[in-house]
């Protein structure tokens, strides 16, 4: 895990406002090096977190009478929250994430998701990177018939700056396994939509 230098942050924080032109010192500004430092620690809370530690105490998904491995049809996660920060600018983008698996032979508890989707987020990142790290992380760490994210994300370096288009938002999609087919992918799909108020 790397540790966030913050008192390096607020030094060049400081040097940012003095470079655009700004006092630093003066009232409403003097605080704001230490906020964004504390800001920032958050933000990037997990560069060099292994995103499928969450995914650590994961349990079998247990027996049928017949003796074989009991299988479930997908377990569906919609409307998780996310938020993020654009490498490119270092603004923020937030949005909602519908992730979908088929369990295989383990399965985990449905906050451990969630988790994964926060540690993955909290990077400098991308919006079709996250979505592909996530995938990835949950097929390493439960081995399941198939892993499907969706993320739908509104960013700032769009909607405040260049073209400004504020009503815009942004759809990635990562499958894995027999989420790939396409039949599958749109049955999946299908049910996040209809959770999604319209």
């Amino acid at each position: 895990m790397t540790r966030v230098d913050t008192d390096r942050i607020e030094r060049a924080v400081h040097e940012l406002l003095l470079a655009i032109g700004e006092d630093p010192e003066r009232p409403g500004l003097e605080r704001t090096p230490r906020r964004v430092a504390e800001a920032y620690a958050e933000y990037f809370s997990g560069i060099g977190v292994d995103a499928t530690l969450p995914l650590a105490d994961a349990v079998p998904a247990g027996e049928t009478d017949a003796g074989a491995a009991a299988t479930s049809d997908a377990v569906v996660l919609r409307e998780l929250s996310f938020r993020s920060v654009c490498e490119h600018h270092l603004v923020p983008f937030t949005g909602t994430a519908h992730i979908a698996y088929l369990p295989g032979e383990r399965i985990v508890g449905l906050g451990r998701i969630p988790a994964v989707l926060d540690t993955v987020s909290s990077r400098p990142q991308l919006q079709e990177r996250i979505a592909e790290e996530v995938a990835d992380a949950l097929e390493a760490g439960l081995q399941p018939r198939g892993v499907l994210v969706v993320l739908d994300a509104v960013h700032t370096c769009v909607t405040t700056r260049g073209a400004r288009q504020a009503r815009s938002s942004t759809v990635t999609v990562a499958s894995r396994g027999e989420f790939a087919a396409p039949a599958a992918r749109a049955e999946v799909m299908a049910l996040i939509g209809s959770g999604s108020g319209g």
